[in-house]
C-alpha cells in the first residue's frame, strides 16, 4: 500500500475515475435531453377516458405520478395519477388535466377524434362537425374530415400569400417611406424646405403612398376571399367555430400507420427548424433564434480573432517583459473569471449609451429622439461578447507562441528576414492551431451565453432578420433571437410552461448540436493546418 501510495498509482486511479464520473455524468444529462426532446413531434395516441361522474376527457397521456398513501396499511395496491393533455384551452381554460386512476372506469380509442393545430390557442382535440362558406355547408358529419382536407391546401396557400404581402411587399414599401421621411426631415433640420431635392423627395412619398394603398387594397382581397369556417366538437358537447385560415395543420393519430407517423415526425422537424415561432414562441419553429446564433458567434469570432491574436503578439514577441506587462498579463487571465453580466452592463454603457448614442448624433440626427445604433443590436451583442471571450484567444495563443521553438525566428532572422516577416511568414503559420483552439472555446462561450445578450440586444421575437433583401442587406442595429434566450424564455416566462416543456428540451438538442457542428468545423480545420505546418513548428 506505501509503494502504491508512493508511485502516484492512486492519483492515476483518482484523476481517472474523476473523468470517467465528468464523462458519465456529460452523458446522463445528454440522454435525459434527448430522451425528452425527440419524442415531442411524434403524433400520440389519443384516448378517451370515461369517469365514474359520467364525463369524458379525451387527451394524449403525458405522465404519470404516484399519490402518497402514508396511513394506508402494509400490501395496499399504489395509487396513481395521471395527466392528460386535453387541449382546447379557449374551452377548457386549460391545456393540461390530471386524473386520478381509481375515477377511470374504461379508455377508449376512437378513430375519428382529430388534432387541429391552431395558429392560436394551442391544439383542439375533438371532432369535425361541419365545414362552411360564406353559410354554404361544404361538408357536414363524416363528409366533414375530408371536405377540411380538401379545403386547407388552398386556404393555406392564401395565407401564404397574406403573409408575404404583408411581411414583404408592404413592408418593404413601408420601409422606403421611412426612409424618404428621413430624407425631407434631414434636409429641414439643415434649413432646405423648398427646392429640386425636397420636391423629388415628395413626388417619391406620394409614388409609395399610392403604391402602399394599391397592395392594401389587394390584401383586403384576399382577407375577403377567407370565409370558410369549420365547426368543432369537443368532449362534453362542447362547440367551437373558427376561419379554417387558422388551422396549421389537421390530422388524425389514432389512424396513422408507422410510415404516416414517420413521415409527419419528419415534417414537424422540418418545421422546427425552418419556420418562424408562434405561439408565444412555444408552437412553430426557431428559425430566427437558429440564424440570429449563427450570426451573432460569427461576427464575434470575426471580431476577437484579430483583436485577441494581436494582444497575444504583442505581448509575448513585442512588448519589453517586465512588471507592468506582467501586470497585463494577470488581469488578461482575471478578465475571463469575470461574470458575464457585468461585460454586458459594460456594453450596454460604453458601446451603446456612449459609441452608439454617438453614432446617431452624428450621422442619423433625422431619426431622433428614435435611436437607430443607440439602443441594443447584434453588433453590439457581438462586441460585448469578443470582450468576454477575447482573454480565452489571448492565452491560447500566448501558449502557442510559447511553444514556437526559438531557433525557427532565429533561422528565420539570419535569412535576412525582418521582424515583421519573421512574425507573418514563420510564427503565425506555426501558431494557427494555438490560434484556432482559442477561438472554438469562444465559440462554445459565445453559443451558450444569455446574460449579457439580455441587456444588448437580443429580444423574444425578432420580426425581421438582421439579414435580408432589402438594403444594405446586413442590418447590424436590428435586434435578434439566440437560442439561449430561447430557452430562458419558453422555460420560465412562458405562460403554459407544461405545454413548453418539451420545446425547451428540442431547442436544446438544436443548440448543442450547433455548437458541436461550428467546433468540428474548427477542429477539422486546425488539424490540417497542424499538419500542414508541422515542419515550420520544428
Amino acid at each position: 500500500m506505501k509503494q502504491f501510495w508512493k508511485n502516484g498509482d492512486a492519483f492515476v486511479w483518482l484523476t481517472g475515475g474523476a473523468l470517467a464520473f465528468a464523462l458519465l455524468m456529460v452523458t446522463a444529462l445528454l440522454l435525459l435531453i434527448l430522451v425528452n426532446g425527440l419524442g415531442f413531434f411524434w403524433p400520440r395516441t389519443i384516448n378517451a377516458y370515461v369517469l365514474k361522474d359520467g364525463r369524458t376527457i379525451v387527451g394524449q397521456f403525458t405522465e404519470r405520478e404516484i399519490i402518497p398513501q402514508p396511513d394506508a396499511p402494509v400490501g395496499t395496491p399504489e395509487r396513481g395519477r395521471i395527466q392528460i393533455r386535453q387541449g382546447n384551452r379557449d374551452l377548457y381554460g386549460m391545456d393540461f388535466v390530471w386524473i386520478d386512476e381509481a375515477d377511470i372506469v374504461r379508455v377508449e380509442t376512437p378513430a375519428e377524434v382529430s388534432v387541429i393545430e391552431r395558429l392560436e390557442w394551442g391544439n383542439f382535440y375533438g371532432r369535425v362537425a361541419a365545414v362552411t362558406d360564406g353559410g354554404a355547408v361544404l361538408g357536414e358529419g363524416e363528409d366533414a374530415w375530408d371536405v377540411l382536407l380538401a379545403q386547407l391546401p388552398a386556404v393555406q396557400k392564401r395565407q401564404a400569400a397574406i403573409q408575404d404581402m404583408e411581411r414583404n411587399q408592404i413592408g418593404r414599401i413601408n420601409i422606403a417611406q421611412e426612409r424618404v421621411r428621413l430624407k425631407l426631415k434631414k434636409l429641414a433640420i439643415k434649413g432646405v424646405t423648398s427646392g429640386g431635392d425636397v420636391e423629388a423627395l415628395r413626388s417619391e412619398l406620394d409614388s409609395l403612398q399610392a403604391g402602399y394603398l394599391t397592395k392594401r387594397e389587394a390584401l383586403q382581397k384576399l382577407r375577403d376571399a377567407s370565409r370558410t369556417m369549420v365547426r368543432l366538437e369537443a368532449a362534453g358537447d362542447r362547440q367551437l367555430e373558427l376561419p379554417l385560415a387558422s388551422v396549421v395543420r389537421a390530422y388524425r393519430p389514432n389512424t396513422m400507420h408507422l410510415w404516416e407517423k414517420v413521415a409527419f415526425y419528419c415534417e414537424k422537424l422540418w418545421e422546427f427548424v425552418a419556420e418562424d415561432p408562434r405561439e408565444s414562441n412555444t408552437e412553430g419553429g426557431v428559425f430566427p433564434a437558429i440564424f440570429g446564433t449563427v450570426m451573432l458567434v460569427m461576427i464575434m469570432s470575426l471580431i476577437v480573432t484579430p483583436l485577441g491574436v494581436v494582444a497575444a503578439f504583442y505581448l509575448r514577441e513585442y512588448a519589453k517583459q517586465g512588471p507592468l506587462v506582467s501586470a497585463v498579463r494577470i488581469a488578461v487571465n482575471n478578465l475571463a473569471g469575470v461574470p458575464s453580466i457585468v461585460f454586458g452592463v459594460f456594453g450596454v454603457a460604453f458601446f451603446i449609451y456612449f459609441i452608439g448614442g454617438a453614432i446617431d448624433q452624428v450621422f442619423y440626427p433625422e431619426a431622433l429622439p428614435t435611436p437607430t445604433y443607440g439602443t441594443g443590436g447584434i453588433l453590439w451583442a457581438s462586441l460585448t461578447l469578443a470582450l468576454l471571450t477575447v482573454p480565452v484567444v489571448i492565452v491560447a495563443t500566448e501558449e502557442g507562441l510559447a511553444a514556437v521553438p526559438r531557433g525557427a525566428r532565429e533561422a528565420s532572422l539570419a535569412l535576412g528576414a525582418t521582424k515583421f516577416e519573421t512574425t507573418w511568414r514563420v510564427v503565425l503559420p506555426a501558431v494557427m492551431p494555438s490560434i484556432l483552439t482559442g477561438l472554438i472555446l469562444a465559440m462554445a462561450r459565445a453559443a451558450g451565453e444569455v446574460a449579457p445578450l439580455m441587456i444588448t440586444g437580443v429580444v423574444k421575437l425578432a420580426p425581421t432578420l438582421p439579414l435580408d433583401g432589402t438594403w444594405p442587406f446586413l442590418h447590424l442595429d436590428r435586434k435578434f433571437m439566440h437560442l439561449g434566450f430561447h430557452i430562458y424564455d419558453v422555460g420560465f416566462q412562458s405562460p403554459n410552461v407544461d405545454a413548453a416543456r418539451p420545446m425547451v428540451y428540442m431547442t436544446t438538442i438544436l443548440l448543442v448540436m450547433m455548437v458541436l457542428i461550428l467546433n468540428m468545423a474548427a477542429i477539422a480545420l486546425r488539424g490540417k493546418l497542424r499538419k500542414k505546418y508541422a515542419v515550420t513548428a520544428l
